[in-house]
């Protein structure tokens, strides 16, 4: 008699189940730290900006003077939409995620924000995530 060789349905259905079960975990962490990273582009952003209203200050004494050249952006990869609430003394930089980019999926971090003074915050699920 010949012994059949090979494997049933049922077993491939499991073994199939099996990694479609470990597959969905591996990507769920996947796409968790893809966010996390793509945040580091809004973190730069904002320093860039930063920057440009200090020099605006230092060079006439403003943030918000007129011979500034500072305006609303996206960020490089156009993750992060940057604006700025300016006055003479003061200035808050925010980035939002910009809809329908892989950022606006991020519940743990939904905006970051830095102020003149260097304080550096966000609005989220886990603020401490931000920065």
């Amino acid at each position: 008699m010949k012994k059949n060789e090979g494997f049933t349905l049922i077993e491939l259905a499991i073994v199939v189940a099996i990694i479609g079960i470990l597959s969905s975990f591996a990507f769920g962490f996947f796409g968790d730290n893809v966010i996390a990273s793509n945040r580091t582009e809004g973190r730069a952003a904002l320093q860039t900006a930063s920057a440009t209203l200090e020099k605006c200050r230092s060079l006439y004494g403003s943030y918000n003077h007129a011979n500034c050249s500072y305006a609303d952006f996206n960020s490089e990869n156009n993750y992060y939409a940057i604006s700025a609430a300016r006055t003479a003394t003061t200035f808050t930089l925010t980035a939002t995620p910009v809809t329908g980019q892989p950022q606006a999926n991020d519940t743990y971090c939904t905006s970051l924000t830095l102020t003149n003074t260097s304080v550096k915050s966000g609005t989220g699920s886990d603020i401490t995530e931000c920065w």
